[in-house]
This record gives structure tokens, C-alpha cells and sequence, in this order.
């Protein structure tokens, strides 16, 4: 039986790819902020992740074939960032010390494991040119981007240094139902229904003309394992390779409520606490070495939002 650890287990790609891997029958140990879950009667009941002795003991005991670590400490384009200096710290702990934990812990307890590390589009900053591919220089602008790029410099020295099968996917925009609701997908789906509900209330974007790549979460949690099963260890980016406006997102979303979205919507930067850059993934690498392709498109997705979004709110129409 395979044996899986999920760091980051709480959230949606930890709780997506949770399911998936149980499903084929693997034993999976998720391990969240607040509590771990596990497939097996045999899981340890709490890991601070940023505690190495910790790490090292639940991987010793453990034995995964696979870890995937998805912890992340990230805020929207529209959440407040805070002061700064704690803002690094907790990215640092999150996205590296406790990354290097686990790295720890295979080289010292389960040298045959193999890890996935999920970094993101924001590593490339402001990139050059477009697509991005695994070439494209880093250069991050924001904290996540900065500690993410830690991150995946770290993977590549224990894959190299220690011989360690150590993977990075560099994850574009992906959306699903359990998307908290500070995200833009998630304001514009939960508004539209609030509308065709009856509400008044007008939902305020930043900018509608922003591009993104956007995909459905469950298609690259897929990749992800692929890219952990692969022979060898290497980095790759998690894409569509579509570019689609806020705009045509806000558009699809509401004509299935048949809802006339120009009527419910405004524009205001001031609403934004970054600058929206389009970055558009190029996949053709992990597409030619594992067969990936996304099952769902942009307006299908949508489709699965809204109609996800409505069960919950029984009362919608």
C-alpha cells in the first residue's frame, strides 16, 4: 500500500488531492495548520511543522513513499498585507523551514521518498516575456514570491546535493469550490448568487481588464502526481496556458444566473493591494513527459463554481 503525507492538508489542494489519494486506496496522512487526518488508524495526533524533531520523528515513523508539500502562508490581491517583517517571517517558516524539515527527514529516514514542492506564478515577478516556462528567470516581487523562490533554491540543493527525488510545480491560478472566499473567483461567484437572490448590493472589482491563467484545482493536483511518480526529479510548470480577463470570469458567471453583469458590477483600483500582472503558464513540458492535459476549460469551471456555490445555498435559484 502506498503511503503519502500532505503537508498543507487543510487547504484546498491539500484537501482536493487528500481525497484523490485515498480514493486509489493509498494511505494518507494529512497534516494541517490546526490538526492532522489520516486514512490510518496510526496517525500522530499534532505536527508543528516548524519543529524539526518533530518532522523527523513523524517521517521515521511514517515511512511515506510520497510527500507533498502544499503548506502555504498567502494573502489575495485584495487582502490587507500587514506589517511586512512578520509577514517574512511566517512565509519564511512556512514555505522554507519546514520544507527543509521534511527534506531533513528523507535524507536522514526515507532516502527512497519522493517529494513534491508547490511553489507559484509569483516567483517569476514581472517576467519578460510570455508564456512562462521552467527557464524564465526568478524574480520575485512580493514576500510569497520571495519565499517561494527560497523554497524551490532548496529543493534543487537537496535534489542535486543529496541526491534526493525532490520536485517543484510552479502553479498558476487554479480554482474549485473550497477557494476561500477573499478570492477574486470566489467574490464574483458567491455575488452573482447573492444578486439572483434578490441582493442590491453591487460587487466591486479592482480591475476587470486583468488576465490570468486560470485552471480548475483538481486537474493540477492530478499533475502533481504525475510529477512525483515520474523516474526523475525535476521542476515544472502547472498551466493552462489560456489567458482570460476578470472580465470574461465576471461575464460567464453571471449570464448563467441570467443575470446582466453590467448591471451589478463597478471597477475601483483602490480595492487592490498589488498591481496585477498577467502571467500565462507554458506546460509543454510536463504535457510531453506525463500526457497531463487540463480536463476542464475556463467556462466549464465556472460552471462547477456556480453550481457547487448554489448547493451550498440551497435557497438560490
Amino acid at each position: 500500500m502506498k503511503r503519502a503525507v500532505i503537508v498543507g492538508s487543510e487547504g484546498q489542494d491539500g484537501r482536493i488531492l487528500f481525497d484523490q489519494l485515498a480514493g486509489t486506496g493509498a494511505a494518507v496522512l494529512g497534516i494541517g495548520s490546526n490538526r492532522t487526518r489520516s486514512t490510518t488508524p496510526d496517525s500522530p495526533v499534532g505536527i508543528d511543522i516548524t519543529n524539526r524533531s518533530e518532522v523527523l520523528e513523524t517521517v521515521r515513523a511514517w515511512q511515506p513513499d510520497e510527500i507533498y508539500y502544499l503548506a502555504a502562508y498567502h494573502h489575495s490581491s485584495e487582502d490587507k498585507t500587514g506589517d511586512d517583517a512578520e509577514l517574512f517571517e511566517r512565509s519564511f517558516e512556512v514555505h522554507v523551514c519546514g520544507l527543509i524539515h521534511f527534506l531533513e527527514a528523507m535524507k536522514q529516514h526515507a532516502p527512497d521518498a519522493r517529494l513534491f514542492y508547490a511553489a507559484s506564478s509569483l516567483v517569476f515577478g514581472t517576467p519578460s516575456h510570455s508564456p512562462q516556462n521552467e527557464d524564465t528567470p526568478l524574480a520575485p516581487q512580493c514576500v510569497y514570491g520571495i519565499t517561494k523562490v527560497a523554497g524551490i533554491h532548496s529543493c534543487r540543493f537537496y535534489r542535486e546535493s543529496h541526491d534526493l527525488h525532490v520536485s517543484v510545480g510552479i502553479l498558476y491560478n487554479h480554482e474549485s469550490p473550497l477557494r476561500r472566499a477573499g478570492f477574486v473567483s470566489q467574490k464574483i461567484v458567491r455575488a452573482a448568487i447573492a444578486i439572483a437572490r434578490g441582493s442590491r448590493e453591487k460587487l466591486v472589482l479592482g480591475d476587470l481588464s486583468a488576465r490570468v491563467d486560470w485552471g480548475y484545482a483538481p486537474d493540477f493536483t492530478e499533475a502533481m502526481q504525475r510529477i512525483v511518480r515520474l523516474t526523475e526529479p525535476d521542476d515544472y510548470i502547472i498551466a493552462t496556458g489560456e489567458a482570460h480577463s476578470v472580465q470574461e470570469f465576471v461575464e460567464i458567471a453571471f449570464r448563467k444566473l441570467n443575470l446582466d453583469w453590467r448591471e451589478h458590477v463597478s471597477e475601483n483600483p483602490g480595492v487592490l493591494t498589488r498591481r496585477a500582472i498577467a502571467r500565462i503558464g507554458d506546460a509543454t513540458k510536463l504535457r510531453a513527459r506525463t500526457g497531463w492535459k487540463p480536463r476542464v476549460d475556463f467556462e466549464n469551471m465556472i460552471g462547477l463554481l456556480i453550481d457547487a456555490a448554489r448547493q451550498t445555498h440551497c435557497n438560490a435559484p
